[in-house]
């Protein structure tokens, strides 16, 4: 998606002029860029947070000529997603879950059907000691198993 996208998509939305959409749009871009220039963080609940980090000064090499250069410190900007937007992403590209929050769907916590590690499944952290379905038999179930320590 490109700036012009989302104008498009705000002016479709909100159903205003593409120009007004567009000074919208300007403005929050610039507000961040504003903050950030400031040395300020900005969070944006439920989708994420921008802020700056410091890069310390280094030796680069001209990829053309080999030569050594030194390169300055400077300070790059930085974005960091929310849970609720990577989990957001994340049930959107699984075809097995069924999503939460805003999007509908099961609540979370609520088992589902689907695969083993799936979002929303009792299996999603599988592991001997997860409480999580798995397929195959249980250890714990043979108690003539030799590698069995827990026997009753």
């Amino acid at each position: 998606m490109t700036k012009a996208d989302l104008i498009e998509e705000v002016s479709r939305v909100v159903e205003m002029t593409r120009k007004d959409s567009e000074v919208i749009v300007e403005a929050i871009f610039d507000s961040i860029v504003r903050a950030l220039r400031n040395g300020d963080k900005i969070e944006i609940r439920g989708y994420g947070s921008f802020r700056t980090r410091q890069r310390q000064p280094r030796v680069g090499r001209n990829p053309k000529t080999g030569t050594r250069v030194e390169v300055p410190s400077k300070r790059i900007p930085y974005f960091k997603p929310s849970k609720e937007l990577k989990d957001l992403v994340n049930n959107a590209a699984n075809t097995i879950g069924t999503g939460t929050g805003a999007t509908g769907g099961t609540p979370a916590g609520t088992p589902t059907s689907g695969t083993i590690g799936s979002p929303g499944t009792d299996a999603s952290i599988a592991g001997p000691n997860s409480g999580g379905t798995v397929a195959g038999p249980n250890p714990a179930s043979n108690p003539t198993d030799p590698g069995n320590d827990r026997n009753p």
